[in-house]
């Protein structure tokens, strides 16, 4: 999504890259450095995202939170990988919206923790994923494929779950308050990130709607409809700003970073 230029290798304390930029020498060199290695597989989604974002929001804030904890990571020492991101995820609950494209619990399993259990291969010290992807069954398919890369390689899988308790006291109140499905938290994270595909008008145009999601999904929703997003978005995309979302990015780098140093103490 956004990427380095190919062949650019940024050297200080440590050192960060894009892996669809490197030869293979160059990741073996990279690995055959002292310095701890680290990389990090952003997780995504095809889904819509109300009628103002894109529907690849979801891959583009994990790819740009992998992109910024690569960077952060370098500069506190590490050797920094950002992997391609795996676009596709469990996304049943906008399945009635043309263009989702939702994946099954099983494949997106079996894709996820394939892909980590390479870079473990190849010799990372670490290895982490980034998700930006919220839905109960996706979140509940990277729990488990956390526990089976553990289980195989008797190693922690990094994964900053913004879901957990821990994580989300530190977002933003709407991102707390459950009703943030395109709103005012996703919509200022896209308007940092790629403004040109954010319809601003659009956005700006939407009333503020609120929906209790969890309570919701407690009482027996089964997707968006029932719970009664009816244009695939909740929460208020009109308050979004580009510095609100620039400053949710640098936490969620710094989340990252956070797990990646406390997997390894």
């Amino acid at each position: 999504m956004s990427g380095e230029a190919p062949g650019e290798l940024r050297d200080g304390p440590g050192v960060v890259r894009a892996l669809v930029s490197m030869s293979y020498p160059e990741v073996e060199g990279l690995l055959a450095q002292g310095r701890t290695s680290v990389a990090i597989i952003p997780t995504g989604s095809v889904e819509a995202h109300g009628p103002h974002l894109p529907l690849c929001t979801d891959t583009l804030i994990s790819d740009e939170v992998a992109r910024r904890a690569a960077e952060a990571l370098a500069e506190a020492g590490f050797n920094a990988v950002r992997f391609p991101p795996l676009h596709y995820g469990v996304t049943d609950w906008a399945a009635s919206f043309r263009g989702t494209t939702t994946i099954s619990r099983e494949v997106v399993h079996g894709l996820v923790l394939q892909a980590c259990l390479q870079a473990h291969a190849m010799g990372f010290a670490r290895v982490a994923i980034t998700n930006a992807h919220l839905e109960p069954g996706h979140i509940a398919t990277l729990r488990s494929v956390e526990h089976d890369f553990r289980a195989l390689t008797g190693d922690p899988l990094v994964f900053s779950d913004q879901t957990r308790r821990r994580n989300a006291e530190r977002l933003t109140d709407e991102f707390r308050s459950g009703s943030c499905h395109a709103g005012q938290y996703e919509t200022s994270l896209v308007l940092a990130i790629r403004p040109q595909w954010v319809k601003t008008e659009v956005a700006a145009a939407l009333p503020e709607h609120v929906v209790p999601l969890h309570e919701r999904i407690a009482a027996g929703a089964k997707d968006f409809l029932e719970c009664g997003v009816e244009r695939a978005y909740c929460g208020n995309p009109a308050g979004a700003t580009a510095e609100e979302g620039e400053r949710t990015l640098d936490l969620l780098a710094q989340m990252v970073v956070e797990a990646v140093q406390q997997s390894l103490a």
